[in-house]
């Protein structure tokens, strides 16, 4: 088990090169679904050369917010603990060399895990540093690395650490152990092209390691290898798909009876479109069964659209249907999470467009979406970012088959890196998707198939009654699960004065809501 040295934290009051800080704390009361208790803010100013600040959650041990602080010969990592009430317990600084660059942050058993990588991507160790939550106590990890890649994943056991990545094209998983504090090279892995998918880790120490790869046949498969606590491979099971069919993308879940679910999505021949859901029910052995669920199968899933197009969506559906006819709809599809949900688990998706701007011949930009294009008017492509559409909530039951499920539209969220934007709150007898964008907490209450309370949007709450945000006064934005019933909403604002024109603050924000 990890132990923390309790002489190693430098907690300091001034800082020469930061400027002054305020904060801001209040309360909120509600009486819709979505109740906003607090919000904490700190002052920025326009010309600050610090990185914005990022927040992570420490349960119901409260949230760790931190930043780096530049200086001249060295910079310093800021840490500030708040408590659940947003309430600031502890404050700090750590030194940090300026080649090394934030690069994940974990948390596990109250103990915060800051990854830091070289800004050079082909060379360098790791550091990480773990810090106590509760006091700030720290110590430092250096995990050796001898092949060059950059961490794209990173997750923190009882035991030890694992960064994931790719050399080559390859994916391979590196392994710390905090017992010998030595790493190695997960084995199985770095050996054929394919995706890093997932890296699940479990209560007792074991790991999968899920890849996408293209078998001898030229099919793209599953790879689930399993490892003990001691990054020791026990089991490789490989998904292969029907014919005709390729498995995209997944990600797993264990069930009560030790069994494994994997749920993803599934093409045809171009495996950037998804063409529908896939369920497989792996038991002990590593014996496998495979259900497929075409998108026209889903009851609700085109509930997204407006009601004329998903009215002719699903009549030409049908139409096709008494004729025989194969019915083929290409999505970009990611899934997001597979959790348990009483005697069911649920699989929460979201579906997104790559938008593009083109530069015509006569110096104008036209934009459009990756579905239209004008080869008159069109010059050089430049990508525009993600449109995301509308999440989907699929229920199923421990043998793969679908029980019911339902959609969420998602409203004007545009993104330039894929990430998560709808969260999903189960409870009894009712799920909650909740997404915050603009400014606006957006929310849907389900049940099933049913939908118990229709798409709400309620504004974030500011500090003062003469506060006023505008619909692009919200730079930067994200909301995030924090512990039970509760949520919390962070990012950057330029908050006005409605009293006082021209006379604003710039803030930097984390808003606690219960729902």
């Amino acid at each position: 088990m990890l132990r923390v040295q309790p002489d190693m934290f430098f907690i300091s009051t001034k800082l020469k090169f930061v400027k002054s800080i305020a904060l801001l704390l209040v309360s909120f009361t509600s009486f819709s679904q979505i109740d906003q208790e607090a919000r904490f803010e700190i002052l920025l100013s326009e010309n600050d050369i610090h990185e914005n600040y990022s927040v992570s959650s420490l349960a119901d041990q409260g949230l760790l917010v931190y930043r780096r602080l530049f200086g001249q010969r060295e910079d310093q990592l800021e840490l500030i603990k708040l408590d659940t009430t947003l309430i600031e317990n502890w404050r700090g600084y750590i030194a940090l060399q300026k080649k090394l660059q934030v690069s994940h942050v974990k948390v596990h058993d109250q103990v915060v895990f800051i990854l830091l990588k070289s800004g050079n991507y082909t060379s360098g160790d790791f550091q990480v540093v773990a810090i106590k939550a509760d006091d700030g106590t720290y110590k430092v990890y250096t995990i050796k690395n001898l092949i060059p890649f950059n961490p794209t994943d990173f997750i923190v056991t009882s035991y030890g650490m694992m960064l994931g990545g790719y050399f080559n094209y390859r994916p391979l998983v590196l392994y710390f152990s905090f017992q010998t504090e030595r790493s190695k090279i997960l084995p199985g892995l770095f050996n054929e092209q394919g995706e890093l998918t997932q890296i699940k880790p479990y209560d007792n120490g074991f790991v999968d390691v899920i890849i996408s790869a293209k078998n001898f046949e030229r099919k793209k498969c599953l790879w689930i290898r399993n490892y003990d606590a001691e990054a020791d491979l026990v089991k490789t099971t490989v998904l292969a798909p029907e014919a005709n069919k390729n498995l995209i993308f997944g990600r797993s879940v264990k069930m009560p009876n030790d069994e494994e679910v994997v749920a993803g999505v599934y093409g045809n021949r171009n495996v950037e479109y998804s063409r529908g859901i896939f369920v497989a029910n792996i038991n002990r052995l590593g014996e496998y069964h495979i259900t497929y669920y075409n998108f026209s199968e889903l009851q609700n899933f085109f509930s997204y659209m407006k009601v004329r197009r998903e009215k002719r969506v699903k009549e030409r559906i049908e139409r096709r249907k008494i004729k025989g006819k194969k019915i083929r709809f290409n999505y970009r599809l990611l899934v997001q999470e597979v959790i348990p949900y009483e005697n069911q688990f649920i699989m929460l998706g979201e579906a997104f467009y790559p938008r593009y701007t083109y530069t015509g011949t006569r110096g104008n930009s036209f934009g459009f979406s990756s579905f239209y294009s004008n080869p008159l008017t069109r010059g050089d492509r430049i990508f525009d970012g993600y449109q995301y559409t509308h999440a989907i909530v699929i229920g199923f039951d421990a043998q793969g088959k679908l029980k019911w499920d339902n959609s969420f539209e998602i409203n004007d969220v545009k993104s330039f890196d894929l990430q998560q934007y709808v969260k999903i709150a189960p409870s009894k007898n009712q799920i909650s998707l909740v997404y915050f964008y603009d400014n606006l907490i957006r929310s849907k209450i389900i049940k099933d198939n049913q939908v118990l309370e229709g798409k709400t949007a309620d504004p974030l709450k500011s500090r003062f009654e003469t506060d006023l945000i505008k619909k692009n006064d919200t730079q930067t934005s994200k909301l995030d699960y924090w512990y039970a019933h509760h949520f919390f909403a962070s990012g950057i604002q330029k908050v006005r004065n409605q009293q006082v024109e021209d006379l604003y603050r710039k803030v930097f924000f984390i808003n606690k809501i219960k729902y």
